[in-house]
């Protein structure tokens, strides 16, 4: 069967689709009534755990808003599933044995992510069967960096101690640690995509954390042979959040559409990656806390000027707040679809 809304992957690919279209990242989640009563019942990992919950929660937004894309509810750490490392989500993610040296990494094992991480491609195939082509679906996983980073950290952090601890005093076991977890994000994305994903998103969340030059030197080499290793089935999203001055060693890459955060002006972004590429984004999510006008004002802002690049989605820069009214939501939806670009020759 072919899709019925084909918008995103047509943006995806650099098309001008007949409306601009829009899906929002944490788009199933905390903001949503139906969501939180399926929370009330279940742990968010065995939520995400349960293929046939994590549809009907994947489908939630789908049903209310009519987004034009849809994206696997899960969650970028149960990679670790596949690595020999427990996570608890207490709410917040937590690390049960961090990985700070030698012998650390030795006690890794790097499974088959098809063998360990069955769940999340039953949770696809759920998707896909309940989605009944409607919209596309999104398959994602955390960037390396990222995914190192809370190993070596134990959960979130704000200055990165033991992660750059380790890549700075100990940059061959960085590298190799780096290596390593790459090799499993690839078997795992080329699972999603035979398990029926129609596009992917690769997370670098933590990305700020680092300078240019030394993301350059010590990340981007496996960024690139994650996306080069993976590319070429369904339309690749690169989104590395928290650093503007990032973008311009991150638009080296051989993804399809870069992500773009809040932090930096649209027209801005676009000036530094070039006019040829397909931008994602980037409305402030807080922004949805405000008023009607407010989030208009801004919408048709970042609608207008992402008729200058090659192509254009709609996003927000980061996740949605769970603070968000879902009705604002329902507008900001109605806005996008509605928008008439302006520019000379669009459609």
């Amino acid at each position: 069967m072919a899709l019925k809304n084909t918008s995103f992957l047509q943006a995806c690919a650099g098309e001008r689709p007949a409306r601009t279209p829009i899906w929002l990242m944490r788009q199933a989640g905390r903001y949503l009534p139906e969501y939180r009563a399926i929370r009330s019942n279940i742990s968010f990992f065995d939520l995400c755990r349960t293929p046939e919950l994590c549809a009907e929660v994947t489908l939630q937004p789908i049903n209310r808003f009519g987004l034009d894309a849809a994206i696997l509810f899960s969650d970028i750490l149960v990679v670790f599933d596949a690595m020999g490392a427990k996570v608890d989500f207490t709410p917040a993610p937590v690390i049960e044995s961090p990985v700070r040296c030698r012998a650390d990494v030795d006690r890794l094992t790097f499974g088959d992510p098809a063998t360990e991480l069955g769940y999340v491609f039953d949770a696809i195939v759920a998707c896909k069967k309940a989605l009944d082509e409607r919209v596309p679906l999104i398959g994602f996983c955390g960037a390396p960096f990222t995914t190192l980073s809370y190993l070596v950290e134990g959960k979130g952090s704000r200055d990165f101690q033991h992660t750059k601890t380790m890549m700075f005093g100990e940059p061959l076991l960085f590298g190799q640690l780096m290596e390593s977890i790459t090799t499993v994000l690839i078997g795992y994305l080329k699972q999603q995509i035979a398990s029926g994903v129609d596009a992917l998103q690769i997370f670098d969340s933590w990305a700020g954390a680092l300078s240019p030059a030394d993301y350059r030197t010590h990340v981007l080499p496996h960024l690139r042979r994650l996306c080069e290793e993976v590319r070429g089935t369904v339309p690749i999203i690169m989104f590395a959040r928290g650093n503007a001055n990032l973008l311009s060693t991150v638009s080296e890459l051989p993804a399809d559409v870069l992500g773009i955060d809040w932090s930096i002006g649209l027209g801005d972004a676009i000036d530094v990656v070039g006019p040829k590429w397909v931008v994602q984004g980037n409305l402030d999510p807080m922004t949805m806390l405000g008023s009607r006008e407010g989030v208009r004002k801004k919408t048709l802002e970042i609608l207008r000027t992402g008729q200058r690049a090659g192509g254009h989605i709609f996003n927000f820069g980061h996740g949605i707040s769970r603070y968000t009214d879902p009705e604002m939501v329902k507008f900001l939806v109605d806005t996008v679809h509605a928008y008439v670009p302006e520019t000379a020759g669009a459609s």
